[in-house]
């Protein structure tokens, strides 16, 4: 993707008559493709209404956390966000549109934010995470912010939560050293290779 350890997954589906089937997700795959395991601990899934828009959101490293993110029902326009500093491709973007018929999925790297917007009602979103949720080490950054400039393409105000519409600028969130540093990052994934 055009966001460094970040990657987009398209299955391989075997169909007849019935429907198809897929692989939704492979550790030896996955560690295979990005060069380290990803150790997998819980499973969240959210359900949203259309036209509503989850995140940016990421986690504080450490613990960091990656994260396989699949559409189980329904569709939506999947963004992920490079915010470590010192990043080549800091503030680089990835939009992918993704739906349960298709069965892709993204893996997005500790220290990557994450968002997305429903594109039909009762959209159910999985996510595969490689740490448990440990409360105050959320990340949340604006995904309207207009430094990011993130292609959402709104035909309406999107539904948001009270924490998502709170959260700070990408430019604030620099300044008040909510960020991760791309080293400290590349260092955690090179632990996880065990090098």
């Amino acid at each position: 993707m055009a966001v460094p350890d970040a990657f987009h997954i398209t299955p391989h589906k075997i169909g007849d008559v019935r429907g198809n089937f897929y692989e939704s997700f492979r550790h030896d795959r996955l560690a295979e493709e990005i060069g380290r395991p990803v150790p997998l601990v819980q499973v969240n899934y959210s359900v949203s209404r259309k036209s509503t828009l989850r995140g940016l959101h990421g986690t504080l490293l450490p613990p960091g956390q990656a994260k396989v993110v699949c559409v189980v029902r329904g569709a939506i326009l999947d963004i992920v966000v490079d915010v470590r500093l010192g990043s080549p491709t800091f503030g680089a973007h990835e939009a992918n549109w993704m739906s349960a018929e298709s069965g892709d999925s993204v893996f997005v790297s500790e220290g990557l934010v994450h968002g997305f917007l429903a594109l039909t009602d009762d959209t159910c979103v999985s996510y595969l995470c490689s740490t448990e949720f440990v409360p105050g080490t959320q990340v949340d950054i604006d995904p309207l912010d207009a430094e990011l400039d993130l292609p959402w393409q709104l035909s309406e105000t999107p539904l948001m939560s009270a924490k998502d519409s709170r959260a700070v600028s990408v430019a604030t969130a620099r300044r008040t050293g909510l960020l991760p540093r791309y080293e400290d990052c590349l260092a955690h994934y090179a632990a996880l290779r065990g090098t």
